[in-house]
């Protein structure tokens, strides 16, 4: 769960990252209240799960109430890339004498974690990546003993900082790292990091990613911070029915037991597409070991809720669960959905009891229903009808 600024703002402050006031407003008459609040110079910052705010015209300087309030009225509604902006932070303003970038992440490639750190901040980090890659410094942090004092000044080391900001800056990037042990984050950034010229580090803009498999069980506390009314209505559904769903913009709905079963379906169905006028997949959906007939049904009932979606390509290797008990499913899911399920499905069964499996549906003959002897052919054949 990605978190809006104002959030991390709150989450830095309670781990004692030092931040400046920040008062989230829904409305222009808010802005202009909290702007009194705060005093002197604020910035009226857009809210959104999304970057290039400021270039989209969603963060503007105030040096007056009045101000503020007109900048909020320019920003509430704002359509920032697909995002419409309905509340802002007012944010207190900071004369600000350089900018850095500092962030520690989960990386899954080399099962560590990893702190990316600048002394170059305030621009996007991919481009920053791309366009002087020596700036940007990579430092491996153990999972088991974390950023502590020493490793913290190893990183502002290896990004080149000035050895008079090293102790200023390394204590802000063990307190970082506590937000991100202490909230099971898979990622905290701070882009920019700022050195005021009273001398002070400030996080001015904050981003965290939250583990949501530890949040039911560790931390129950993250479900008020999640936004339910900005979430995908097809996500929020799936997860409802706990299943691992991801809405995608192309027009074949997947489904298929294993994540990596799911992810090569993907991939053939979007080559497959290439012959059929470009569609590609609609999501991705992986029902698990247990595909059931209430299972299957909620797949179905999730992607056939996707107006995008012109045919369904069901993927199923029978392992634990054997493909007749796979093809009962399916054909328990059509009875359950009835009218509902109007769209044409192309279902692919391979593994164990896979003859009975196809026997099943074969007998069933239900006109939505084509029977694929391939991963290839199934994908094919869903590519082709979606785009029918």
């Amino acid at each position: 769960m990605d978190l809006y600024e104002y959030q991390a703002r709150d989450v830095f402050e309670k781990y004692g990252v030092p931040v400046l006031a920040g008062i989230v407003a829904d409305t222009p008459e808010e802005v202009k209240a909290a702007a009194e609040k705060i005093g002197g110079v604020v910035v009226v910052k857009a809210q959104v799960k999304t970057g290039g705010r400021g270039k989209a015209g969603g963060v503007k300087v105030a040096k007056t109430p009045d101000e503020a309030y007109e900048a909020a009225k320019a920003i509430l509604g704002l359509d920032i890339k697909g995002h419409v902006v309905k509340r802002v932070m007012v944010a207190q303003g900071a004369r600000i004498a350089e900018e850095f970038y500092f962030s520690v992440l989960l990386d899954r490639a080399n099962r560590s974690y990893l702190s990316l750190c600048s002394v170059e901040g305030g621009m996007e980090i991919e481009q920053l990546a791309v366009e002087k890659p020596e700036a940007l410094a990579r430092v491996e942090v153990n999972p088991l003993t974390g950023i502590d004092k020493d490793k913290a000044v190893e990183i502002a080391r290896a990004a080149n900082f000035p050895e008079d900001l090293v102790e200023k800056v390394s204590d802000v990037f063990v307190k970082l790292y506590d937000v991100y042990k202490g909230e099971d984050a898979t990622l905290v950034e701070v882009n920019p990091l700022v050195r005021t010229e009273d001398g002070d580090i400030i996080a001015l803009d904050g981003k965290v990613t939250l583990d949501d498999n530890a949040s039911e069980i560790r931390h129950p506390e993250h479900e008020a911070l999640e936004d339910k009314d900005a979430a995908d209505p097809l996500e929020a559904k799936a997860k409802a029915s706990g299943l691992n769903y991801v809405k995608l913009d192309g027009e074949v709905g997947i489904i298929g037991n294993g994540a990596g079963l799911v992810m090569s379906t993907l991939d053939v169905v979007a080559y497959a597409g290439e012959n059929h006028n470009g569609v590609k997949p609609a999501n991705f959906l992986d029902i698990g070991g247990g595909a059931s007939a209430e299972v299957m049904a909620a797949g179905l009932d999730v992607i056939l809720g996707d107006p995008q979606v012109k045919s369904v390509f069901v993927n199923v290797f029978g392992g634990i669960t054997a493909c007749d008990a796979v093809a009962n499913g399916i054909k328990g899911a059509l009875e359950t959905l009835g009218d509902t399920a109007s769209k044409p499905l192309v279902v692919r069964l391979d593994g164990n009891r896979v003859d009975e499996g196809r026997a099943i549906l074969a007998d069933y003959a239900h006109p939505l229903v084509t029977l694929a002897a391939t991963m290839d052919e199934g994908a094919d054949k869903a590519a082709e009808l979606a785009n029918a």
